[in-house]
């Protein structure tokens, strides 16, 4: 078993370097009980910029990230993978990594053109410098110790060798994980059998890290859209065609899916970047290229997963399995390609595409050279904003059941990866408990899982966080494995089927509502997202000025009703699903299933979460709106029905009444955030005035950074607001 926390660079997560460097020591600082010192950095804090005059690149963002790993991850990752060596293995080598990280930055192109190929491999090599670079620390420091004869001159070697890795990069590769680490296993032998192993604790740990960060440190994931990979790639098979290459036969656009599968399930090659005449077509097939690079420098692990978002069809797969092998990759493939269902649609298809992919026998035999394990990609951001709540988690449980169905049917072992946000409405909220409620149905011998926005910062931005976070996730996979049965009988799956299919009507029916995207437009800060210069990515992915909820990201569609207090995406349709069974009478089946289910219970509460973070009284002024008074009427009531059914169905007075820690500490946050969402709220409305009356007003502009400035501080505070 084991876990790997992904890194992503999301528009909510801010802090530049020197705020976490403030922090840090702040934290420290309020450890030693040090007063004196802790006034003097909150005086600093208050005078450190927490905003960007310009938008960040996204080797801005990575380097921002990778202060967590160097400062974070490097020490709490490899305390646990310690514990366990000591506690559980008494010692003795495990033959898994237990804790590994991936990386998203520099190497995540969907929706961001400013992701380029130099990106890619600067972000790598970044990774690389600064995994070098702790290890020469901790080199220095384990040379004070092991002043043994013997010792002390392998550890000077390596200290050079990670000096000059260090300081320069070298275009030749002389120096490895595999090179480091036997030099290494030299220096403890000679310490076992010459010198009683002293301190021969503090060189297992350093041993210990070498193994799980290797020379890469995280892995840097590539993703792309599957809409962009099928331009790009027609494109490719054109212009090969063009060039009087027999790769591709003449009529290859003309074959049917099954077909062009069939191709290219063969192809073999090596394309050069300069024939090809499109410009995506180009950065495609230098994005396979970089990955090949990052893998000679950092080893395989520094590259080896190739993520296709918006996966629709086993053809997306084959086209992207096909355009790696035509950059020759020579014998096996050390890339595996991970396939992103979405939607409610992709979710529901997602088995028979993997079917598809696993009877291909090019495919198989690519599985077989990758251990057996196919990792697939479940997007709970996407799968709310496209079916609303019920339906996402609903659908995406029957999606993990029946791929876990499939892959054992064809012997391969199948990786959930689970692109899970901060709040319930983006997956997030009780991550251990929703991991332990899984059950015996769903492969669970890894959990892989995305790490967001403030999240990161708020989970994991301390090494004492990060270990309990980390440790939480270990023990929550561990509990599913070895206590939670299969809780959900014929009747329990027939009812959230029904609510999951009534709730999907009702977050369909208001999604189609003429008011809603105008009112997203204009009553809320969806627009600002985009000027907060917070990401280097653009809050959609279209390029059109009109909105289209299609091209709309999940975060700042999820984070305007957080801004807005009304959370929306986390609770939509679950109200109308609970009254339909008190209106039939029949509420107390799913009293019974409640208590029943430890998954349908953890959907529940982290819906009440949702509920618990929304706050109407700050918007009730809209209710009189002459345009979008009825509609927020509408949310309101589903917001009232939802609220008073979850209290009825836990027996709960309050909301969140069995958790005082968690609804203590949301409380406290809702009053900190209130007099900014005031803020807030009162410039968004002496924009929609001043617009109606002189919209060249320059009050315009400063009520705009008013809404901008108290975004950051309402992101921060909420903790998991996107």
């Amino acid at each position: 078993f084991k876990v790997r926390v992904v890194l992503t660079a999301h528009p909510t997560q801010f802090y530049p370097g020197s705020v976490l460097g403030i922090i840090t020591d702040l934290d420290k600082a309020i450890r030693n009980d040090d007063l004196l010192l802790i006034k003097k950095l909150l005086a600093q804090l208050g005078k450190t910029p927490f905003y960007k005059k310009k938008k960040p690149t996204p080797f801005d963002e990575a380097v921002s990230l990778i202060w967590y790993l160097e400062n974070v991850f490097y020490h709490s990752v490899s305390k646990i993978y310690n514990y366990i060596q000591d506690n559980i293995y008494d010692g003795k080598p495990i033959d898994n990594e237990i804790i590994d990280l991936g990386f998203w930055p520099g190497g995540d192109r969907d929706g961001n053109p400013f992701v380029t190929t130099q990106i890619t491999l600067d972000v790598a090599e970044r990774l690389r410098q600064t995994i070098l670079r702790n290890y020469y620390r901790d080199v220095r420091r384990l040379k004070r110790r092991f002043t043994f004869n013997g010792v002390q001159e392998i550890l000077s070697r390596v200290e050079k060798r990670l000096y000059k890795h260090v300081i320069r990069s070298y275009e030749k590769i002389n120096f490895s994980q595999k090179i480091l680490l036997d030099e290494l296993y030299a220096a403890r032998d000679i310490i076992e059998k010459q010198h009683q192993s002293l301190f021969i604790e503090e060189l297992n740990d350093f041993i210990n890290k070498v193994r799980i960060f290797g020379f890469h440190f995280a892995t840097l994931d590539i993703r792309q859209d599957s809409r962009v990979h099928h331009q790009a790639f027609t494109q490719i098979v054109t212009d090969l065609l063009a060039t009087g290459d027999t790769t591709f036969p003449k009529n290859y656009h003309s074959l049917s899916e099954a077909e062009q599968i069939e191709i290219l399930s063969l192809v073999k090659g090596k394309i050069e970047p300069s024939i090809l005449s499109d410009e995506m077509s180009v950065s495609t097939i230098e994005s396979i290229y970089a990955l090949k690079t990052i893998q000679q420098r950092n080893g395989e692990r520094g590259a080896n997963r190739y993520i296709i978002s918006n996966n629709q069809s086993a053809l997306n797969v084959m086209q992207t399995f096909g355009m790696l092998n035509l950059c020759g990759f020579e014998n096996e493939l050390p890339v595996d390609v991970i396939p992103l269902f979405e939607t409610v649609d992709d979710l529901e298809n997602s088995s028979q595409v993997m079917r598809t992919l696993y009877s291909n026998h090019a495919y198989r035999y690519h599985l077989t050279k990758r251990k057996n394990k196919q990792t697939v990609m479940l997007g709970f951001s996407d799968g709310t904003k496209d079916g609303g709540y019920l339906m996402a988690n609903w659908g995406i449980f029957k999606a993990k059941e029946a791929l876990t169905k499939i892959s054992r049917e064809f012997d391969v072992e199948v990786i959930f990866f689970d692109g899970r946000g901060g709040p319930p409405a983006r997956g997030g909220g009780k991550t251990h408990q929703f991991y332990a409620s899984l059950g015996p149905t769903i492969e669970d011998k890894e959990i892989q899982l995305t790490i967001q926005g403030q999240t990161i910062s708020s989970n994991f931005g301390t090494e004492e966080s990060s270990q309990f976070n980390l440790e939480q996730l270990l023990s929550s996979g561990i509990k599913n494995e070895m206590f939670t049965k299969d809780q959900l009988n014929g009747h329990h799956r027939e009812l959230i089927e029904d609510m999951a299919l009534t709730s999907y009507k009702t977050y369909i029916d208001f999604k189609n509502h003429p008011q809603f995207l105008p009112y997203l437009e204009k009553m809320s800060t969806l627009k600002y997202y985009a000027k907060t210069n917070i990401g280097s990515r653009p809050s959609k992915r279209s390029t059109s000025d009109t909105l289209d909820f299609v091209s709309l990201r999940a975060i700042p569609f999820v984070g305007s009703w957080s801004q807005l207090k009304q959370n929306v995406p986390g609770f939509f349709g679950v109200g109308t699903a609970l009254k339909k069974y008190e209106d039939a009478g029949r509420f107390d089946e799913i009293i019974e299933f409640y208590h029943a289910s430890d998954f349908f219970r953890t959907l529940l509460e982290n819906s009440m979460m949702s509920l618990k973070k929304s706050f109407f009284a700050l918007t009730r002024y809209m209710a009189n709106d002459p345009i979008f008074g009825d509609f927020w009427k509408l949310i309101y009531e589903e917001y009232s029905t939802t609220k008073r059914l979850l209290l009825k169905l836990a027996g709960y007075n309050e909301l969140m009444e069995d958790f005082p820690v968690g609804k203590a500490s949301i409380e406290i946050r809702e009053k900190i955030v209130l007099p900014l969402l005031t803020i807030q709220q009162y410039a968004l409305i002496k924009i929609q005035e001043l617009q109606k009356k002189d919209p060249e007003s320059e009050e315009i502009e400063v009520f705009e950074k008013m809404v901008m400035r108290s975004l950051f501080g309402n992101i921060n505070a909420s903790r998991n607001s996107a």
